[in-house]
């Protein structure tokens, strides 16, 4: 339900500032997600969009987690951004796509 309700908000989040989800995954602890959006826009700035509206929108839906939550905050400071260029879009989405099969009830495969 919660996974489902994150995917919602950031779809929401997405449409509302014509950034384009090309592969999305929710993950136990962290997302991963390939968009685009238009180049005029800073990626830094895109990211804090997406962090800020998302965290108020689930603090708002679920505002028993605030306290579970180290700090009170849904989201760490840091966040991992590249570009793909030296690997087709295609590889990217398979591999974020693959991702929940790497972990067996939340926890990386050993």
């Amino acid at each position: 339900e919660k996974q489902n309700a994150m995917q919602d908000m950031l779809t929401h989040i997405c449409d509302e500032h014509d950034i384009v989800i090309q592969s999305l995954q929710i993950m136990p602890d962290h997302i991963h997600m390939l968009i685009s959006f238009n180049p005029k826009h800073a990626a830094s700035n895109i990211v804090k969009t997406l962090k800020g509206k998302s965290a108020r929108l689930w603090f708002k839906a679920y505002p028993e987690t605030k306290a579970m939550l180290w700090g009170g905050h849904l989201w760490t400071p840091s966040y991992f951004m590249s570009t793909v260029g030296s690997m087709s879009k295609e590889t990217v989405k398979k591999y974020i796509e693959n991702q929940l099969t790497e972990y067996n009830n939340g926890r990386p495969r050993t």
